[in-house]
């Protein structure tokens, strides 16, 4: 463990120039003495010493190479001319404190400021190897003040989360003498390798240079203490957070730069329009936001290396900004500038290359760069609504019909992120296991550091190379070669024609009670198991054994709800002869219900899977309410009055270097103790960066409802105004729960369904309606808990709030835009879009599944599921089973911490059953199989390899595998050159039952099952 050592506030030394020396200051003068606060009378007294204070920059010409003299041992020159051009060539930094929601937590000064609070509280040290002893703040300042030139370095500003430990000095007198030269004749060291950063300390105060105490004569204590950079007392309680978030800050790097705004536009703009254009077509791809993660490293050093030059003056970011350069001190030859030449350099126009040359590429512009292409790359759910709407219902709708939906629906979360990131971003508790992925990735992309790790040597980056590079290679076998390696169902291979066989052990409509597959596609289709904690796979195991594997194969074998004429699973639905049911039996030619078509025709029946999938949904939604209720609720309500008291002014809090007391936080891993109420290190090192106020996100939640209040009421989409506050509403409610629950499980709680049901209960034989609610209630939340996740990583990586609501507003417009013309251009050009005959595939597969659900529940109305008389009455009483359940445990363990039942989260066991169909039993199984390896056996074992290699490793198979699919898909498949490619790996899995989704009972011919009459 690497430490440094600090200063404390007490021992401040004052710093005076002597009037004699000519711009001279010499060490004499450099007087210790206690300051146990600074006031203005001490400015007046001492106006040198308040001069050092205010963190102005002296001349950067010592950053540069200039001339490093002393005339004597003991003296730094002083040029006063210089300093005052540095002075007056910067305008003051004010402390300002936003009015936004939570402004508290983020209104401390930048970097440069000065906070006036306790010189304790903005205790700041520059990184180095070692400990290292480090006298008052201010005894070197003037000679930091006053000297011409130190040498060049590379040496970075950082905020440390630093580790105090006080302690006392008990050296002698005796064995304080010198032995060389006194005190007052030593040479003040020029603590080389600290630049700007080096003086200017992340809190804003300059950073001491080295000062050797134990040559001062007499034999006064001297407190000190220890500071550990990457640990410090208050880190994340939680091992995968310390494994791939850094506890130190790099304020110096820069953010907002042309660099970061043109990669993030270019891959909001290419991967939006990919993805839309082929989410129209069967089979389809997508490019996932890993993709821009892997190619923004590259062309971000290629940027660099065009644009940038060696004699580049030196620029200073502040919170990401570029400040200003400092003056050149050399020309392109090497040869020192004058003054005067270095003044026209420092004021000449900025030029074009230079301009786009700003700063360095880093792990912050970088991760900017991702967050824009995670918000941008999925297609938005709006462009299924006009597809519907134009393709399907024959609707006619404009281009500002088009426009005006995609944008209020796809804008519309950032209000609910916004408004909840109090409870559910900013909290250490809420850890967001999919973002440790990324911020892993950052640091193995952008640092070099290395550490053993059980014996292993390999760095993050070689790991990562080899494990990327294996898994695309080994893509190709089950994604082209051998896709057996893929549906690994070898039991049912001996017994294909079996439907037993084939229910129980099947992989593609059986329940996969044999886990195994060679497909990383398949084991992480849920998401990746090495992001999940283990505590919560456990959940979702326990569910799937008790619904799935018990209770499902129960309930089949039984005929319940006619299951058996059914697939086990499937994620079709049927009528009542056992055939996919036909929804154009029920419609007009205009689209409309046709009810004496109905009683003809069928009954909508729901395979097992389906319907117990329906009611663990149900469940679910109310265990989600109660459970939030009974273990969150009071941290909720303190979290809600403590935010009213800082919006109201009553509670302004500033950045604190370190913890006052100095207590670690406790390391016990809970996901249900105070989460809701900590604050770590990585939310104390964003209280300096000005936060995005409340006021923004009220803004946008305003202007986007009346949008689409206009949108409802002036278009023909029969929703009226108050159903679209029905459905924000629906979304205000659940938001906050599903996002707990998704910050500390992993596990998404969608809304889905019960938009649907309530839209069609509320407004029933409006399909458009139902599409329209479904888009505003359901989108409006699952694009907001997408938001808070990008909302964290960029909290993981501190980037400042403004400018990440900056990046993801602007990602988002743009890549919304782009596919508004991207679907209006596909309507014209590809013949016979959405439709059995569209050219080369482009039928529009999940655009019609969405058409199914609303004529479903749209037109036939959850009534004739769920009403007196419908088929499935009986899963309303899920809604009670999962409002009480969550209540007994609580009551059960509330008091009982070491319980194990305090680990059973009834939202994710029940929740993430959602999943099938159209997942199957092997994607739990397999799934939960690879969490118990890593996270479990591996994280005990083997716990400083997990830390090290686990997030690289999830996510150099991530992206090894969506490369090998763009690969496969663009290289080999839509070319065609496929096209007849056979062989046993390719056709064994298909052969059986498994493949063709057989049902238990057939039948017979000319006869149906269920009621006669509904």
């Amino acid at each position: 463990m690497t430490g440094k050592t600090v200063s404390t506030a007490s021992d401040h030394a004052s710093c005076r120039r002597d009037p004699d020396s000519s711009g001279t200051v010499t060490l004499q003068k450099l007087k210790p003495s206690s300051y146990p606060s600074r006031t203005s009378s001490d400015d007046e007294l001492d106006p040198d010493a308040a001069f050092v204070r205010r963190h102005f920059e002296d001349s950067d010409e010592d950053d540069d190479g200039g001339d490093y003299t002393h005339n004597s041992p003991f003296t730094f020159q002083f040029h006063p001319f210089r300093s005052f051009r540095s002075i007056m060539s910067k305008a003051p930094l004010l402390l300002r404190s936003s009015p936004g929601f939570g402004t508290g937590s983020y209104g401390a000064a930048p970097v440069g400021a000065l906070v006036e609070s306790s010189d304790e509280e903005n205790t700041t040290i520059v990184k180095g190897r070692g400990k290292r002893q480090v006298g008052s703040k201010l005894r070197g300042a003037a000679g930091e003040r006053g000297r011409t030139s130190r040498k060049p370095s590379d040496a970075r500003s950082v905020t440390t989360a630093a580790n105090i430990r006080l302690r006392r000095s008990t050296s002698s007198p005796t064995s304080r003498r010198n032995t060389g030269p006194s005190a007052s004749e030593q040479v003040l060291p020029l603590n080389e390798g600290a630049g700007l950063a080096g003086r200017y300390g992340a809190g804003g105060l300059l950073a001491d240079p080295v000062f050797d105490d134990s040559s001062s004569e007499g034999g006064s204590d001297i407190r000190e203490e220890t500071v550990d950079d990457e640990d410090p007392p208050d880190n994340s309680r939680y091992a995968q957070v310390r494994a791939s978030v850094s506890a130190i800050d790099d304020t110096t790097l820069s953010i907002n730069t042309p660099r970061m705004w043109t990669l993030s536009m270019m891959f909001a703009i290419i991967g939006s329009a990919t993805n839309l254009f082929f989410s129209l077509r069967y089979p389809s791809v997508s490019i996932t936001p890993v993709i821009a993660l892997l190619l923004a490293h590259p062309l971000g050093i290629l940027w660099d290396r065009i644009l940038k030059r060696k004699d580049d003056p030196k620029e200073v970011f502040i919170n990401g900004v570029l400040s200003y350069s400092s003056p050149k001190t050399m020309d392109s030859a090497g040869h020192s500038l004058s003054d005067a030449e270095s003044d026209s350099a420092l004021t000449e126009p900025l030029s074009w290359r230079r301009w786009l040359a700003q700063g360095r590429w880093n792990e912050k512009e970088h991760s900017c760069v991702y967050i824009s292409s995670n918000v941008s790359f999925g297609f938005a759910f709006a462009t299924d609504v006009i597809i519907e709407q134009t393709r399907f219902y024959k609707q006619e709708v404009s281009i500002t019909y088009q426009i005006l939906l995609i944008l209020s629906t796809q804008i519309l979360g950032y209000s609910f992120a916004g408004l909840a990131r109090r409870f559910i971003v900013r909290p250490g508790g809420m850890i967001w296991p999919g973002t440790l992925m990324s911020a892993a990735m950052f640091t193995t992309l952008h640092k070099e550091e290395n550490t053993v790790a059980n014996g292993w040597r390999l760095t993050r980056w070689k790991f990562f190379l080899i494990v990327w590079t294996s898994a695309f290679l080994f893509y190709f076998l089950p994604g082209l070669l051998m896709p057996a390696l893929s549906y690994f169902s070898i039991i049912t291979w001996f017994a294909p024609k079996n439907v037993v066989i084939a229910n129980l052990f099947g992989v593609a409509s059986g329940l996969g009670l044999f886990p195994l597959t060679f497909d990383w596609a398949q084991i992480a289709y849920i998401g990746s198991p090495l992001l999940t904690p283990f505590w919560a796979a456990m959940n979702v195991v326990g569910g799937l054994v008790i619904v799935m594997w018990i209770i499902a194969p129960i309930a089949y074998y039984n005929n319940v709800f006619f299951s058996s004429y059914m697939p086990i699973l499937s994620s079709a639905v049927f009528d009542n002869t056992g055939k996919v049911y036909d929804v154009s039996k029920i419609l007009t030619p205009d689209f409309v219900f046709d009810r004496e078509a109905y009683q003809k025709y069928s009954r909508v029946y729901l395979p097992i899977t389906y319907v117990l999938s329906y009611g663990l949904q149900f469940a679910a939604l109310a265990s989600l309410l109660t459970h939030t209720f009974c273990w969150h609720g009071k941290d909720i309500w303190r979290q809600w009055k403590r935010s009213l008291r800082e919006v109201e002014g009553q509670k302004k809090t500033g950045y604190e270097a370190v913890p006052r007391n100095g207590a670690r936080i406790d390391r016990a891993d809970s996901n249900m103790d105070d989460i809701i109420g900590q604050e770590d290190v990585h939310n104390r090192l964003m209280k300096k960066y000005q936060d995005a106020p409340l006021t923004w996100y009220l803004i946008t939640c305003v202007s986007m409802t009346a949008i689409g209040i206009f949108v409802v009421e002036f278009y023909d989409v029969h929703l009226p105004w108050y159903g679209l506050l029905l459905a924000l509403g629906i979304c205000a409610v659940l938001f906050i729960p599903i996002g707990i629950v998704m910050a500390i499980t992993n596990q998404h709680s969608s809304i889905y369904l019960i938009c649907q049901l309530v839209c069609g209960a509320v407004f029933p034989g409006r399909p458009v309606a139902n599409m329209v609610f479904v888009t505003y209630g359901y989108i409006s939340s699952a694009q907001g808990i997408k938001f808070c996740s990008d909302l964290k990583l960029g909290h993981y990586m501190k980037i400042p709030p403004r400018l990440l609501f900056s990046v993801q507003m602007v990602a988002t417009i743009i890549s919304s835009l782009t596919q508004i013309g991207v679907l209006n251009w596909m309507f014209a050009y590809v013949p016979n879009i959405c439709t059995a005959e569209a050219i080369n595939g482009f039928s529009c597969p999940i655009a019609r599944v969405h058409f199914n659900g609303s004529i479903l529940w749209g037109v036939v109305g959850p009534k004739e599921f769920f009403g007196p008389n419908g088929t499935y009455r009986p899963l309303v009483w899920c809604f009670l089973v999962g409002a009480i359940a969550p209540v007994i445990l609580w009551f059960y363990a509330r008091n009982r911490k070491p319980s194990i039942v305090r680990k059973i989260n009834l939202p994710v066991l029940f929740g993430s059953l959602s999943w099938i169909p159209p997942a199957t039993g092997l994607n739990f199984s397999v799934w939960a199989l690879v969490c118990y390896l890593f996270n479990y056996l591996i994280k005990n074992r083997a716990s400083a390899w997990w830390a090290k290699y686990t997030m690289t490793l999830s996510a150099a198979l991530d992206s090894g595998l969506a490369f090998g699919l763009v690969v496969i898909f663009f290289g080999f498949l839509y070319p065609g050159w496929m096209d007849g490619f056979k062989w046993w790996g390719t056709e064994i899995y298909k052969q059986g039952c498994d493949w063709q989704a057989c049902a238990y009972r057939e039948v017979p011919a000319g006869q149906h099952f269920g009621p006669d009459t509904w």
